[in-house]
């Protein structure tokens, strides 16, 4: 343990179910100074287009993050001891205004990069995630592995729209803030709507990787891939929960059948080692649709998973 980093609360001096609802039971915090790593909320499902609740995200997974413990049991990495990691709290949403809502979600990222700290946010639906990179890519476009059910690379919906939870990556290539060709989606299934859906994506130079590859090659295979595509350069790395298959993951806005064990996710996510992550985040767990917490449960322990890699590497640079 390293005293001069925040620790979490002791579920053996205090029970999971008192005291202040933080993620992982860390101090909550203020300002992003100081700070490795900040575990931030993003409370907004403005993007959503069919079953809305993700705002609730964040703060359900605060409740179910008191079941993390100090040490990965399969790494032994032990994240609170490798970094400075604390709750920052909610960046301010607007659920009224989705053009404000980007910006206010964007300019509470900015805070957080501007401290010199990464960010690991809980969102929200996936549409959080264009602010979140519009903060971490200001500088310079950056990779992305992706974990999910969708591309999220449609264009327009209802009309002329361009900002739902399917088109965040679009408007990220657009942008500049993506560099395509170090783009990696993982776990892609569920019926499309046209049978090119995925061909802009893949013009572009984003590697699809399906759920039925996904099955025929297994995790190390994929991951390898993956670490191939993002090489040594600036990642970022976005995990949607309804990659997760809905048995293990009922609690979200897009489920389709046939996705990922919560194993299989973990596995891959233990292999994101080396991988220089700028940023990342575990969107679309939607209260209102879970049972028993289970799917913001995985979605804690996702973070959890990231945090151990992303600690892990701090501590390797250090």
């Amino acid at each position: 343990m390293n005293p001069a980093f925040h620790q979490p609360v002791d579920a053996a001096q205090v029970p999971r179910f008192a005291g202040l609802s933080t993620f992982m039971r860390l101090p909550a915090v203020t300002s992003p100074a100081g700070l490795d790593i900040a575990l931030v909320g993003i409370p907004w499902d403005g993007g959503t287009t069919n079953r809305a609740g993700a705002r609730h995200g964040p703060r359900e997974m605060r409740n179910q993050s008191s079941l993390m413990r100090r040490v990965h049991p399969v790494t032994k990495a032990a994240p609170f001891s490798l970094a400075n990691v604390a709750d920052l709290g909610d960046v301010s949403v607007n659920p009224i205004d989705l053009l404000d809502g980007l910006a206010r979600i964007e300019a509470g990222i900015a805070e957080i990069v501007a401290a010199g700290a990464i960010p690991l946010c809980a969102g929200g639906d996936h549409l959080t995630t264009l602010p979140v990179l519009r903060a971490v890519a200001k500088a310079r476009p950056v990779g992305l592995i992706h974990f999910d059910a969708h591309s999220d690379t449609n264009d327009t919906y209802f009309g002329n729209n361009p900002y739902t939870h399917g088109t965040p990556f679009r408007r990220a290539i657009e942008e500049g803030l993506l560099d395509p060709k170090r783009v990696v989606q993982i776990g892609i299934r569920g019926s499309i709507y046209e049978p090119d859906e995925h061909g802009w994506a893949r013009e572009q130079g984003i590697r699809i990787i399906t759920m039925e590859e996904f099955v025929q090659r297994g995790p190390s295979d994929v991951m390898a891939e993956a670490r191939a595509i993002a090489a040594d350069q600036p990642t970022y790395v976005t995990f949607d929960i309804d990659s997760l298959d809905p048995s293990m993951a009922p609690g979200t806005g897009t489920p389709e059948i046939g996705g990922f064990t919560t194993r299989e996710a973990q596995a891959m996510l233990r292999l994101l080692g080396g991988v220089d992550v700028v940023g990342a985040d575990v969107v679309e767990v939607s209260p209102p649709f879970d049972v028993g917490g289970m799917t913001a449960l995985a979605g804690a322990t996702m973070m959890f998973e990231l945090l151990c890699v992303m600690a892990g590497t701090l501590a390797r640079r250090r």
